[in-house]
């Protein structure tokens, strides 16, 4: 899942595990009128495997010499999970998420009763408290950046909250759009080189920047694409069918092969960067 990368990502701050790519409901983002996008519990993005054998780039650590404990802002952070993981694993962390689904808030905050979690617009001027301003040591955006019309615009709301050298962890999706895509409210997938151009239209340092999954998560991507409308109802449907015997071997194949994926260079279809707030890090001194 997306949150075996992310985790990992924060952690080391810029650490990446390129060979990673999932299916929107690994981290559903919200759609336009503040709902849950639909999860993809079937797919084969969505499994640990995907993240295997992956080849870590090496960088500063998470865990500082200084006596403040990383302080973590996620981005749209849906329900939880990735909090819920991250806390498990590093007990100390301070964590705060910001999602547009009050629905979304509400599960998190059950789920990690001891991170803050609000509701926040991002295209709105940031309404949580400000004790919050110049906050994060690290930061986390994982797929919302596609569904935004001017995601420059949103980076650009939201840095007050960053603290100067903060390091912002960023997946989106590359390759062509599917109808389920589109149905989920995506405006527009990524290049490499159109993600780098948002990052520094922001006032970011694009720190690394790379496209995960090549070759068979395109290969799979495409399949999306090929299924079209036909996906959409497969997530919708409430009734527990589960999938024909020829999709669910299909998965299963994929998940094998996406082992087998590429871990550098920006050919694969989920691009992952990691950017930098300008200024000296926060980390080992305290922030008035």
């Amino acid at each position: 899942m997306i949150r075996d990368l992310i985790v990992p990502l924060t952690v080391a701050a810029v650490t990446i595990y390129a060979g990673h790519a999932f299916a929107q409901g690994a981290f559903p983002a919200p759609l336009p009128n503040g709902q849950m996008a639909p999860p993809a519990a079937s797919s084969p993005a969505n499994d640990s495997a995907f993240t295997r054998g992956a080849a870590p780039v090496s960088g500063p650590g998470f865990g500082g010499a200084g006596p403040q404990p990383p302080r973590v802002l996620e981005l749209g952070s849906g329900q939880g999970d990735f909090a819920r993981d991250l806390v498990a694993t590093h007990p100390t962390v301070e964590l705060c998420g910001l999602d547009l689904s009050s629905t979304g808030v509400a599960i998190a905050r059950r789920k990690v009763p001891g991170a803050a979690f609000f509701q926040q617009d991002f295209t709105q001027p940031i309404a949580i408290p400000d004790s919050y301003r110049g906050w994060a040591t690290h930061a986390v955006c994982s797929e919302v950046l596609e569904h935004l019309d001017d995601p420059a615009a949103v980076l650009v709301n939201v840095r007050p909250l960053l603290a100067p050298g903060c390091r912002v962890v960023i997946t989106v999706p590359a390759g062509p759009m599917s109808a389920f895509d589109r149905h989920i409210g995506h405006r527009g997938h990524f290049t490499p080189d159109r993600l780098a151009a948002t990052l520094r239209a922001a006032g970011l340092e694009v720190a690394d920047l790379r496209g995960a999954g090549f070759p068979f998560f395109n290969l799979y991507r495409l399949a999306v694409v090929a299924r079209g409308e036909k996906l959409i109802h497969d997530a919708a449907a409430e009734d527990g069918r589960r999938l024909p015997l020829s999709a669910r071997a299909t998965i299963q194949v994929f998940r094998w092969l996406f082992r087998f994926n590429r871990h550098a260079g920006q050919r694969g279809w989920q691009l992952v960067a990691v950017a930098r707030e300008p200024g000296s890090s926060p980390l080992g001194r305290a922030v008035g």
